[in-house]
Formats: C-alpha cells, sequence, structure tokens
C-alpha cells in the first residue's frame, strides 16, 4: 500500500531508474492531476521499468496504483503534522467537550449551514445549546458549565471599536 508521496518517488526510482529529480517532477504532476505530464510520465515509467526487465503488466499496474494514490496522498511530514492535530483535537473533544464545540461553533460563526450542523452534534453529545444571558455570555459562543450559551448580539454595522463588550461591562460593574 503506497501510503506517502516519497513511496512514489522511492518506486519511480528503484523500478524504473528515475532519478530522484525526475520523481519528483512524477511526484508533483501526481500532485496537480496534469493528465498530459501523467501520460508522458506512464510512458517514461514503463520505458525504464522494461530496461529494468520488469513485465510490462506488472510495471502498469504498479504505475495504476501510484496514480490513484494521486488522489489521497501526502507527503510524510505533513502525515505527522495531521496525526498531532487529530491527536489533540480528539483529546480537547473528549476532555472538554463543552468548550470544545463552543470554539468551534464560533469559529464556523460565518457559515450558518455549518453552524446548524454542529449545534446539531452537541445535541448528540448531550450538550444543551441556550439563549444568551447577560450575566455569563460574551459575544461568542459561550462554555457555562455543562452547556453553552448564544453570544450576545452585537450589530455588525458598528465599527470593531464601538461594539458592547459584555465581559467588559460585567467587570465595570
Amino acid at each position: 500500500m503506497i501510503v506517502y508521496q516519497e513511496q512514489v518517488m522511492q518506486i519511480a526510482n528503484v523500478l524504473a531508474g528515475y532519478s530522484l529529480g525526475e520523481a519528483d517532477l512524477l511526484r508533483r504532476a501526481m500532485g496537480k492531476k496534469n493528465a498530459e505530464e501523467m501520460a508522458k510520465q506512464r510512458v517514461r515509467f514503463a520505458t525504464g521499468a522494461a530496461e529494468r526487465k520488469h513485465p510490462k503488466d506488472k510495471a502498469t499496474h504498479i504505475f495504476d496504483l501510484m496514480e490513484q494514490f494521486a488522489g489521497y496522498g501526502c507527503n510524510k511530514s505533513h502525515s505527522a503534522a495531521y496525526a498531532l492535530l487529530a491527536y489533540h483535537t480528539a483529546y480537547l473533544k473528549t476532555h472538554y467537550p463543552v468548550e470544545f464545540m463552543a470554539a468551534l461553533l464560533t469559529s464556523e460563526i460565518s457559515k450558518p449551514e455549518n453552524v446548524v450542523k454542529y449545534i446539531s452534534e452537541c445535541r448528540e453529545m448531550e450538550i444543551a445549546v441556550e439563549p444568551p444571558n447577560v450575566q455569563v455570555s460574551d459575544a461568542d459562543f459561550t462554555p457555562d458549565g455543562k452547556v453553552i450559551r448564544l453570544g450576545l448580539p452585537r450589530s455588525r454595522t458598528l465599527p470593531q471599536r464601538d461594539r458592547f463588550d459584555p465581559r467588559s461591562a460585567r467587570q465595570a460593574g
């Protein structure tokens, strides 16, 4: 199974005699899904594999697998970063679900369809999303114990400096 772009480069190098520079061009062509360049690379791969006495049907099959990989593959260093991000996200969602979902809802505030989707997910997680409360709500979605409070309404027509800041108002007394 091909998982990383670097594996495509290594396969091209070993089976078809690509230099590492040529293998990088193949990787880029796959990443951009450039049909014209991929057709050239298919011929180059088949020629190189034949020169190294690899059966044509196997070389074609391997190139087909590499081409399929182009739809989902990423490079190894990105994979590590994505894995770490997924771990942190899962940890926060598991151990701090109210805070996590409040932050997620706030981050998606400009996309109403996503807000609806995530409020529905809150219900599945048994987290209530309740109306604003002047005593605890901030301008955004606010964690409040085991519930999430909607943010206090704010006018989008006012400049940021003139908007009501509920937290400052509560602190001022």
